[in-house]
């Protein structure tokens, strides 16, 4: 999820759950031993992996990233290009890269102060937009205290345009505090965003220069993370809302502090006028990162509803269902952490975030594969 949608993963990428499926751990000993002859380092593309038993929509699974903490990689319309949010380089805190869809060709386009999240291409691929707190500080934003649990800072993003090669940047929200999770509208016209700019977490659109900003949801509580649907008619997106009073102040109190505790979240469709507002998982658990199918019939999102409280809870997988939430079908099968879907253009590819194949606790690398 980002952290936004990646700080939710981020925490889960802390600590990796130790390998004890017997193909994944031959995927890693190739890994290693592939890097070890190439003398590649990290950062490096590797070759094709062995797939896991029981992903059966996956063929061809590519490892682009080699090292560090890699996170929502998200297409160029025109399917050659992915742009990323990564730690590496000696920084504290994710920056913002475009590589090519073979992991060659990577390049930082943030301007390296404060941290990034959630980017995206849009303009026919000549631009790009992202938030970013370097107007805030330029320095990596203090995480929680260790002793509130497991919560998520929300620090005070806003979102930026740039030139694909970072060149031109600007500033289009100008609201100084969370303004981050933006994704594009199939037409290339609006961006769906989350802001905290009126008091609580919810979802808005605006036109990409920043202009005619709409509240399309009000229910008190967390929304986030929507997609639109690729006929541009409907939007994806996670939330929580608390149940009662006392789960109600509970989260107003962590949300004055600038913390959200993201442990429980369904998936939810509306219309793009923020109409007709339906909760389709009841699932328990964290459920978040959902995206259409490139039909438009189905959603492919995260989950770790399986085994949500203690450390087994580290283990999101990737989930297939109906755009109504029946039919739900497992994708991934690894025993580590899964998120972050997208289809590439013409459908035929999904790039994804794991843990698999990590050669150091917290690695998060990127992985294309064929869909089938």
């Amino acid at each position: 999820m980002r952290r936004n949608r990646f700080t939710f993963a981020a925490a889960t990428l802390g600590a990796a759950v130790a390998c004890g499926h017997r193909k994944t751990q031959q995927a890693d000993a190739f890994v290693r031993d592939t890097i070890a002859r190439s003398g590649a380092a990290p950062g490096v593309p590797v070759a094709i992996i062995p797939g896991l038993s029981g992903e059966s929509h996956l063929s061809s699974v590519r490892q682009l990233t080699a090292g560090g903490e890699n996170a929502e990689a998200y297409f160029s319309s025109d399917g050659m290009r992915l742009i990323f949010q990564s730690t590496r380089d000696g920084r504290r805190c994710d920056q913002q890269y475009v590589m090519n869809v073979d992991g060659s060709g990577l390049r930082r386009v943030s301007n390296g102060g404060g941290k990034t999240t959630c980017g995206y291409f849009f303009a026919n691929d000549r631009k790009i937009f992202f938030a970013s707190t370097h107007a805030a500080d330029t320095a990596c934003p203090p995480r929680p205290d260790p002793s509130r649990g497991y919560v998520w800072g929300l620090d005070p993003f806003d979102i930026y345009t740039a030139n694909t090669d970072g060149s031109g940047l600007r500033r289009i929200t100008n609201y100084g505090t969370y303004t981050a999770e933006g994704t594009l509208s199939p037409d290339g016209k609006t961006i769906v965003f989350t802001s905290l700019k009126d008091g609580d977490l919810d979802i808005y659109t605006m036109n990409v220069d920043g202009s005619a900003v709409r509240r399309l949801t009000t229910t008190p509580g967390y929304d986030g993370g929507a997609f639109f649907s690729p006929d541009g008619r409907k939007i994806v997106y996670r939330a929580n809302h608390p149940a009662d009073s006392t789960e109600l102040v509970q989260y107003r109190s962590l949300l004055a502090q600038r913390m959200i505790r993201p442990n429980r979240m369904e998936i939810w469709t509306m219309n793009t006028d923020g109409s007709d507002q339906r909760q389709i998982t009841s699932l328990g658990g964290a459920n978040f990162a959902p995206v259409f199918t490139p039909d438009g019939r189905r959603i492919v999102f995260s989950s770790n509803y399986r085994n949500p409280r203690g450390p087994a809870a580290q283990n999101f997988d990737l989930f297939l269902m109906n755009s109504d939430g029946s039919g739900l079908e497992q994708v991934t099968t690894a025993p580590e952490f899964d998120g972050f879907p997208m289809f590439s253009p013409d459908g035929k590819k999904l790039v994804w975030a794991s843990n698999r194949n990590a050669r150091s606790p917290g690695e998060t690398n990127i992985f294309l594969a064929e869909w089938k």
